[in-house]
């Protein structure tokens, strides 16, 4: 379960090792109980939970700093401001950006309908192709199947191994001069498989096409720096990353934002009004009309520090560690079959047991304390694929721990021997 080179991960072990009970004792949340038993929460891929220091910040900055950004000249505006920039440098840094080409979003899901508008309306018109992989979200499929109707576009669909895993010769294939956008998620939320996104960009460029990346499911996993990976589009979620809901942005390369067309008319993307034109804002203002969601933005640059602090590498690495005891565990349980299991993989366990439907799973361990996700996953075409409806998932975040998997097993041979 190692990660992909073109991730810049350094291979070398962390300096100090990684204090998960330390880690644990900074969500407050953890120390709930459910159904009459400790929480034990591992939906982690579907949001992540929070720690004091995002909670804090919030309260703070409501407390203490509240105010519209960039339009006022009095002393709240201006710390607003302050912090709202300083989350976006901190965004920048963390995935070693320039803060001009991060724009904040709602979240990956608007990311990349943004694109999908702006760039690929200018873009990408009727017969041209865009290539998506059988494991995409439905995020990344469905801006793009909108964008097909109102263009013409061709959609192509990259096919993946039994393993769950990316076929890039298949890939090779089916990019050609004619593909303008390879659409491609970085970490599948799905199957927690690690896509070889630095070759997937590699294919892309040498056929004069865009890449955009959805980094979701990534960013709380796994180092990026979007510029050793000439990445042109990636976006991601900041509850996925310890951070609040509502919040998350676009990495977009400067030039290619610049050429861009906003999505969104109002405030603060102008420099301009008349009634005969409008001149736009400079970057990335011109993609945030209207007033942002200031607190997340600060709830975000909060979560990224706080990640920082604690080690994203070291963390990767009790992840990395724990997904293999996991992995052994899962399969300790009779008729347990792990969909996905693909080399290079996070700590996501989509799972079936033979007989027992998903949803009744996810309800008897809920009984045992224990939150997992069931359903499809908002990923219906990648289930189609391994011909089910539906899995069971698990996934792991750097306060899970190796009691909550053996809390997890113990719920999951209760529900066999309930429902089996």
């Amino acid at each position: 379960m190692s990660v992909e080179a073109s991730t810049h991960r350094n291979a070398a072990p962390a300096a100090v090792p990684f204090d998960v009970a330390a880690v644990r004792a900074q969500f407050p949340i953890l120390g709930e109980r459910v159904r009459s038993r400790s929480l034990v929460y591992l939906d982690n891929a579907a949001t992540t939970q929070k720690p004091t220091a995002v909670i804090e910040a919030l309260s703070s900055y409501y407390e203490h700093d509240n105010a519209n950004v960039h339009r006022g000249v009095h002393a709240l505006s201006e710390r607003a401001t302050t912090a709202y920039e300083g989350a976006r440098t901190a965004t920048a840094r963390f995935l070693g950006a320039d803060p001009t080409e991060i724009v904040f979003t709602r979240g990956t899901t608007e990311a990349i309908n943004l694109v999908a508008n702006a760039w690929g309306g200018a873009n990408i018109g009727e017969g041209d192709e865009i290539v998506l992989t059988a494991m995409e979200h439905h995020s990344d499929i469905v801006p793009w199947q909108m964008l097909r109707q109102r263009t013409g576009a061709v959609i192509k669909v990259a096919p993946i191994s039994d393993a769950g895993e990316l076929d890039l010769d298949a890939l090779r294939e089916l990019v050609t001069e004619r593909t303008q956008l390879v659409g491609c998620v970085f970490v599948s939320n799905a199957l927690g498989t690690i896509n070889p996104v630095a070759e997937v960009i590699r294919i892309a460029h040498d056929a004069g096409a865009k890449v955009l990346l959805d980094a979701a499911q990534a960013v709380a996993h796994v180092p990026i720096d979007v510029h050793a990976l000439d990445a042109d589009f990636l976006a991601f979620s900041g509850h996925k990353l310890y951070g609040p809901t509502g919040i998350g942005a676009l990495y977009g390369k400067a030039d290619l934002l610049k050429a861009m067309p906003p999505w969104q008319g109002g405030g603060e993307m102008i420099l301009s009004v008349t009634w005969d034109k409008t001149t736009y804002n400079r970057i990335p203002h011109k993609f945030e009309a209207g007033t942002p969601n200031i607190a997340g933005a600060v709830g975000l640059g909060t979560a990224i520090d706080w990640l920082r602090d604690v080690g994203l590498e070291a963390a990767a690495d009790w992840e990395q560690e724990l997904g293999a005891y996991a992995a052994a565990r899962l399969q300790e349980i009779e008729g347990l079959c792990i969909v996905g299991t693909a080399e290079h993989k996070v700590g996501v366990f989509s799972f079936l047991i033979d007989g027992i439907h998903p949803h009744d799973i996810g309800t008897i361990v809920d009984r045992h304390g224990v939150a997992i996700r069931t359903g499809h996953h908002c990923t219906q075409p990648l289930m189609k694929r391994f011909g089910i409806p539906a899995t069971a998932r698990a996934s792991l975040a750097a306060y899970n721990t190796r009691e909550d998997v053996d809390r997890l097993v113990e719920a999951l041979r209760a529900a066999r021997e309930v429902l089996a």
